[in-house]
């Protein structure tokens, strides 16, 4: 395997690197030729000016094809470019909150959190019990409820609270309609 601009792209072997006595040969046009050996093969490959390349070397006998290894890993690299553009990346924020935090302090991170979810991005929203807190984790959960009434127009809740030794620990979602 090798690395290029970001693609890997697995090496394959081309004319003398190729260790089978056998070979099913496939000629440039896709047309299945059969079983020749190999230095038939390496003949037919050269007499048409291009490589003779193992694409199935698991296969009994291998199987080789005549083509251009220049342009073939060209557009390998291309096709792997083209696919890494099409898939989209989620991020995860972290929000942290704790039981007793004021009213304007929740609607700040609120405001974070809904600018997160505009952008596409899922939002890990954290409550830490610290001390005696522990003991009032109903006060946590209400705070979380409050959150998502504040995000309820750009987010939903992906997964429900839940307590992570002293976090309670919950997961919004960008709303569909938005993106």
């Amino acid at each position: 395997m090798k690395f290029y601009g970001g693609v890997i792209i697995k090496e394959l072997q081309i004319n003398e690197d190729i260790r089978a006595k056998e070979v099913r040969l496939i000629d440039a046009e896709g047309e299945q030729i059969g079983i020749v050996s190999i230095n038939e093969a390496l003949d037919k490959a050269r007499e048409a000016n291009l490589d003779l390349v193992n694409i199935a070397p698991n296969a009994k006998p291998p199987v080789c094809k005549i083509i251009d290894y220049g342009k073939y890993r060209y557009d390998a690299i291309k096709r792997e470019k083209e696919a890494k553009k099409k898939q989209k990346v989620i991020n995860v924020k972290e929000l942290r909150l704790s039981p007793n935090i004021d009213t304007h302090d929740l609607e700040v991170k609120a405001n974070q959190a809904n600018n997160f979810l505009k952008k596409g991005d899922r939002v890990k929203v954290s409550v830490r019990f610290r001390g005696r807190e522990l003991g009032h984790t109903s006060i946590g959960k209400d705070v979380l409820d409050s959150f998502v009434e504040l995000t309820a127009e750009n987010g939903i809740v992906d997964k429900k609270p839940v307590m992570e030794g002293r976090n309670m620990i919950m997961f919004l979602a960008p709303n569909s309609e938005n993106n």
